[in-house]
């Protein structure tokens, strides 16, 4: 429970200094952590990024401060970190839906951002399968896009809806272009920070399909320059793969399962003596033969304890 405690002294620490210039590191050092793993463990936690939860905060105290009379509009610009007054009022209305004068206006309506308390809820009993695999070093091959937001939720799966039906010809290229014991599709997510996170969309291809695909010489075709591929080498690592059937559409599945992260962060992984490592996440969809779909979540983790260096 430790990361647990440290996770929770982060946030005390943002809260203590929510209208000071806020460092990455500092918050992270307070969790036991670097930056980049504290923004995904924060993500995957509580569904949001870390400058999104700070900015909400922010823009709900100042908005309850206004509304009170207390402080002026130029003050609270200032106070809450916004370097003008226009900046601030856009992100206000953008949070509350009003200018900043309006709320100081009475009997106007504004939204409550609350503060983030960790609480460990101990129900147990359910089942999930699972498997824990160590992977060799793989290079994939596929075509990268950038996703805002964090990597857990509805947000990410609009914006992969949106991909996968948006680029069916780079899709069915990279399929074709796999061995037949290669057609499972590999969705990396990595570079993880406040601005979204890098997707891949890849496949697996041996020496000689990868020689050909760049080999555009033969064909008369830059199919690498034309398609925007490129290769992604992941590090020999520890997974654990949890696992979901549906027959014919997978995706609505895997968001039952990534919507059951806390469970899997807080109970799983301690039960079993591993913790989530630094390094990309995968999403492997199985997509043939149809009547045998599945899809799994590829989390990378180490034992307990251990350390790692970020991928």
């Amino acid at each position: 429970m430790d990361w647990i405690t440290g996770m929770q002294s982060a946030i005390d620490y943002i809260e203590n200094h929510i209208t000071e210039e806020l460092d990455y590191d500092s918050i992270a050092a307070r969790g036991f952590s670097s930056s980049y793993h504290f923004q995904r463990i924060f993500s995957l936690l509580c569904g949001m990024t870390l400058g999104e939860y700070i900015r909400n905060r922010r823009l709900s105290l100042a908005g309850a401060e206004l509304a009170a009379g207390k402080i002026k509009v130029i003050d609270a610009a200032l106070k809450y970190g916004y370097e003008s007054p226009d900046s601030f009022a856009k992100a206000f209305h953008k949070f509350h839906g009003i200018s900043p004068s309006a709320a100081r206006m009475n009997g106007s309506s504004l939204k409550s951002f609350s503060r983030l308390t960790l609480k460990i809820s101990l129900e147990g009993g359910s089942l999930m399968d699972y498997r824990i695999e160590e992977k060799e070093e793989m290079l994939l091959t596929g075509f990268k896009t950038h996703f805002t937001g964090a990597p857990y939720g509805k947000e990410r799966e609009a914006q992969e809806e949106e991909l996968f039906a948006t680029t069916r010809g780079k899709q069915w290229f990279l399929s074709g272009a796999a061995s037949a014991e290669n057609k499972d599709a590999h969705c990396v997510m990595t570079n993880i920070t406040d601005e979204g996170y890098d997707y891949y969309y890849c496949h697996v291809l041996d020496s000689y399909e990868r020689e050909e695909l760049y080999n555009h010489a033969v064909t008369g075709v830059d199919f690498v320059e034309e398609l925007a591929l490129e290769n992604i080498a992941l590090p020999r690592t520890t997974y654990i793969i949890f696992e979901t059937k549906d027959g014919k559409n997978t995706i609505p599945e895997l968001f039952e399962l990534l919507g059951r992260r806390v469970q899997i962060l807080t109970e799983w992984m301690p039960d079993l003596g591993f913790e989530l490592a630094d390094g990309p996440e995968l999403v492997v969809y199985h997509w043939m033969p149809r009547e045998e779909r599945k899809t799994e979540v590829w989390m990378p983790v180490k034992k307990c304890g251990m350390k790692t260096e970020k991928n």
